[in-house]
Formats: structure tokens, C-alpha cells, sequence
């Protein structure tokens, strides 16, 4: 099997769609002997910041000495971005042989008509893959809610982490903050501790009762205190217990998943559950990144990719603009999936581009270009629909340099992952 054969195998099940529930994902993990139970896990769940959090934890687990695997979703430009091991990708050989090893009981199951999706797989292959490598520790990041999601078939975790929570994914999760939290909720388990972002009011409210029902301690990123130095598009320099640390991942929101992250390593290392000093923790942070987060891949003219998606998302991207960029001419690149709060999202960036040029979205759920510019002209002056990314950026881009301005690439993490290859093979970065 060539890795090629192997990718085609993991996402001809992409046609099952997704389906929440834990039953046939744990059907396959018992026919893989359940590789889930031989690991010790960081879980991560949350709306927004669920990925930078993952980075910077896994990055300071691997800077001291752990053997660290890290599950994420999605991924931006590789496959094997979702699986990795001390912070790099699997090799194509290592994802070869696995799939050859536990398809074989996807297609059994199947024949005995358990259908299982890709992301169950994916999940179960990470499973397979990490315990095989023996890893110390998985941060694992969930991909949808948290009581059924696929990620949630371990046990008790060495600590449950939630990040921000917002309005996401609401046709599956429901259609209040307060539904949603409850799902994300989901992965507190007895016997661990918890450990959250700062919340609105009444999403605190959820968590500390749901952590007091399972009778676990809740730490939260509020108690920890840092005193931010600097603050710029390349990331931020702050103090934390006396030391200083360099964090590469830039905007306001970030400072908070530092927080986040520095709370649950705290709580890790007070409970003896990690070795780990301030010297790890700043080379971990230090090292730290995750692609299409306020990523800045040019700086003459200014070129920002965000993954942005959702009104809390879109409101951090707003703020980083305005704070970093606020003599600029501001044009963004913008497509989204029909699915999100494009509306709300759209409202709240009124103001913050001077011009939005609407692109296709390489995904069944994607709203068109068209589409979404008719949904835009409400909001913005100057709006322009193209059916090409690659025009679309070309054309931007002489556009901004014309008027000494910022282009910002922003609305879907599917987005990123197709043009940030194009924009980064355009500035020799890869």
C-alpha cells in the first residue's frame, strides 16, 4: 500500500458523514484491543483555542523530556499534522502501516453493518499509533463537543481542559451557550481535575457545577498572572513567576490560552503528575506554533492567515486587526462553510475592512463566493466575489501594496489549509 492508497482508504469513508455517539468507535477499538486504555492523556475541548492550548502544552511536555503525542483537528496543509509524536508528523511509512494493519476491521465491520465514519477512524488510528509508539503522555484535542465525541473513550484523564466556549457547530451541539458548554462538559470524568479559560458567566456556572458533580478540583487560567512586556503581529514577550517567556503565537487571545495552558501544567506539576520546571515551560512555549492562527507570512505588505470561523473567533481576529494594524488599508479574503454564524460574524466585523473579496471554500459544506458576497455587501462598501483563491489572492495583493496595506486571509480553517501553501510558496517560505 503507498501512502497515497492509505489517504484514499482513511477518507473514502468521509461519505458516512459525521455522526455523534461513542458505540462504533468503541466496537473497533475493542477489535484493535483497545489501544486507548494504554496511555495517559492530556484532553483538550473548548469552541475557540482548543488547538493553540494542545500546541503549547504538547511543546512544553516535549521540552521536558516527555514522549509526547498530540491528536488535532483538523489539519491545515498534511494529513499528518493530526497525529504527531514530540511535536512532528508521523511518517508516511508509520500511517501506511497502520492503516494497513486496522482497516481490514473498518471493512469487517462494515460487512457486519457497523459503519464507521473517518473521524471515528482517524480517532481509533491515533489510538493505534500512539500507544504502539508508547508515548508518556497524549494531548488529545476533541473535534466536536465532548460527551460523544469520538476523542471522549478514554478514561479518566490526568486533567480535562476547556478553553473558550462560544456559539459553534449549534445544528449538533444546540442551539444555547449553555447546551453547548454542557456537551463540552462531557469530558470531566471522576477522578481527574479540570481546568478552564475564562468563561461568560453563566458558562462558569456549568463548568463549576459539573466539576463538583464528579467531584473534582477546577483550576482556572484567571488565577494565574502574568505581566504582559510586549505585544506584536510576531507574538508576545510577558513575566510569569519572576521568569520571562517568549510566546510566538500573536494576538490578545493567545495571552489567554498561554494562561490556559500554564494553569493545567501548573495543576499537573503541583499534583506530581509532571516533572516539568520554569526552564521547560519557557522552551516549550518558546517553541510553540500552530499554522493559520493570526499567522503572519509576510510582513512587506502584511499577509495575516486566520482560521476564524465563528462570531468568537471573528471577534479576536477583529481585535488583533484594530490593535496591530490600525493605520493600515485592511482588505481580507474571506469563505466560509454555510453552516456557521456568518451573520453574526459578519456584524461584528462592520468596520474592519476597507474591502472583502469572497472565495469558494474546497468543502460540500462551503457557501459560495457569490453567496457570501450578497451577505457581505450589507456590511462592507467594497465587495468583489472570485471563483479562484489564487486570483483572488494575486489580485489583493497588488491591490495592497498599491495603498501601503494588510491583507487578511480569514473564515474557514479549510481555506487556510488550501491557500496557505500558494502564499507561502509565494514568499519562498516553503
Amino acid at each position: 500500500m503507498t501512502y497515497e492508497n492509505a489517504l484514499e482508504k482513511i477518507h473514502s469513508l468521509l461519505t458516512f458523514g459525521s455522526r455523534p455517539g461513542l458505540d462504533r468507535i468503541l466496537t473497533l477499538l475493542d477489535r484493535m484491543g483497545n489501544p486507548q486504555e494504554k496511555l495517559k492523556y492530556v484532553h483538550v475541548a473548548g469552541t475557540n483555542g482548543k488547538g493553540s492550548v494542545c500546541a503549547m502544552i504538547s511543546s512544553v511536555l516535549v521540552a521536558a523530556g516527555y514522549k509526547t503525542g498530540l491528536f488535532i483537528s483538523p489539519y491545515i496543509t498534511d494529513f499528518r499534522e493530526r497525529i504527531q509524536i514530540n511535536n512532528t508528523m508521523i511518517s508516511k511509512e508509520e500511517l501506511v502501516c497502520a492503516v494497513e494493519n486496522t482497516f481490514p476491521l473498518v471493512e469487517k465491520l462494515q460487512s457486519e453493518g457497523i459503519v464507521i465514519t473517518e473521524f471515528e477512524y482517524v480517532n481509533a488510528l491515533q489510538f493505534y499509533i500512539h500507544a504502539k509508539e508508547e508515548c508518556d503522555i497524549v494531548v488529545l484535542e476533541t473535534g466536536m463537543g465532548g460527551l460523544l465525541d469520538c476523542t471522549n473513550v478514554i478514561k479518566a484523564p490526568l486533567c480535562s481542559v476547556i478553553t473558550t466556549i462560544g456559539l459553534d457547530h449549534t445544528a449538533v451541539l444546540g442551539d444555547t451557550i449553555e447546551k453547548i458548554t454542557e456537551q463540552k462538559c462531557g469530558i470531566l470524568k471522576p477522578n481527574s481535575i479540570a481546568v478552564t479559560s475564562k468563561q461568560e458567566m453563566c458558562v462558569m456556572d456549568i463548568i463549576e457545577n459539573t466539576a463538583r458533580k464528579v467531584k473534582i478540583p477546577l483550576a482556572k487560567s484567571e488565577n494565574i498572572k502574568i505581566n504582559v512586556k510586549s505585544s506584536t503581529l510576531d507574538g508576545s514577550v510577558f513575566e510569569y513567576n519572576k521568569n520571562e517567556f517568549t510566546l510566538g503565537l500573536a494576538g490578545e487571545h493567545q495571552l489567554e490560552n498561554a494562561k490556559t495552558a500554564l494553569a493545567a501544567i501548573e495543576v499537573l506539576r503541583l499534583n506530581g503528575m509532571i516533572d516539568v520546571s520554569d526552564n521547560h515551560i519557557q522552551r516549550g512555549f518558546a517553541n510553540a506554533s500552530n499554522p493559520a492562527r493570526l499567522e503572519l507570512l509576510s510582513k512587506s505588505p502584511v499577509v495575516i492567515l486566520d482560521g476564524a470561523h465563528n462570531p468568537n473567533g471573528v471577534e479576536a481576529l477583529k481585535n488583533a486587526v484594530s490593535r496591530f494594524l490600525p493605520d493600515k488599508y485592511i482588505i481580507g479574503i474571506m469563505g466560509m462553510l454555510a453552516d456557521k454564524d456568518i451573520d453574526n460574524s459578519l456584524k461584528l466585523l462592520g468596520g474592519t475592512f476597507d474591502e472583502i473579496f469572497t472565495v469558494p471554500v474546497d468543502n460540500p459544506r462551503a457557501l459560495s463566493s457569490e453567496e457570501l458576497a450578497n451577505k457581505c455587501e450589507k456590511y462592507f462598501d467594497v465587495v468583489e466575489s472570485f471563483e479562484n483563491r489564487e486570483t483572488a489572492f494575486d489580485t489583493v495583493f497588488e491591490r495592497s501594496k498599491e495603498k501601503d496595506g494588510a491583507v487578511v486571509v480569514f473564515g474557514s480553517l479549510y481555506l487556510a489549509g488550501e491557500i496557505r501553501p500558494y502564499i507561502s510558496e509565494k514568499f519562498g517560505h516553503i
